[in-house]
């Protein structure tokens, strides 16, 4: 039997159906003595996503993102100038007013062909493996399809073995490899995805 206080702090994660009522107890930051901590009910709330071009009052968190996400992050003033150089194709994703990812690219003019190109992206942990990394690459495809472009390339870490799955469920493909790309010296695999109209 719950005390009045302990009912107090009772939250009803299964809300959509009132016959089927389990209380969880909220105890100083975890929840069932922590058996779930308060960072996990981000995952069991309903997602609320926006999906909007990035604006400049969006870079902290989006540093923050990078930070967690990245082993050599972007710092501050790349990522300004990325979205100084390219605000048409800087997205954030954006759930109960938090920031939960961004993806950041630019359009590439070769003289022969125009192709997008995805320089970063990143999810903040609580909020992956929820899609949307997957509704981000959509959106940015679609801005890169209205301006007219033939494909999109993007660099990935040869080790990041799930980004390239996840790169190749979206229908990109391995097209070459660059030696020490970055900055540990770790190659980068170079996938594309071009688009059939």
């Amino acid at each position: 039997m719950l005390s009045r206080t302990d009912r107090s702090k009772t939250i009803d994660l299964n809300h959509r159906n009132r016959h089927s009522y389990v209380p969880i107890i909220l105890s100083s930051g975890t929840i069932l003595g922590g058996v779930l901590k308060v960072r996990d009910l981000v995952t069991m709330m309903p997602l609320q996503l926006t999906i909007r071009r990035a604006q400049p009052a969006d870079i902290p968190q989006i540093v923050a993102i990078e930070r967690i996400a990245f082993i050599d992050p972007w710092d501050e003033r790349t990522l300004r100038e990325s979205l100084a150089l390219y605000p048409d194709t800087f997205f954030v994703a954006q759930s109960n007013g938090d920031l939960a990812g961004f993806v950041a690219a630019g359009l590439e003019d070769t003289g022969d062909e125009l192709y997008g190109h995805i320089m970063n992206i990143a999810v903040a942990p609580e909020y992956r493996r929820r899609g949307i990394g997957k509704r981000l690459i959509r959106r940015l495809e679609k801005e890169f399809m209205l301006a007219g472009a033939s494909g999109v390339q993007l660099e990935v870490r040869i080790t990041n073995t799930g980004a390239q799955e996840f790169y190749r469920r979206l229908g990109y493909r391995e097209v070459f490899q660059i030696a020490c790309y970055y900055a540990n010296e770790e190659d980068a695999l170079v996938m594309m995805k071009w688009f059939r109209f």
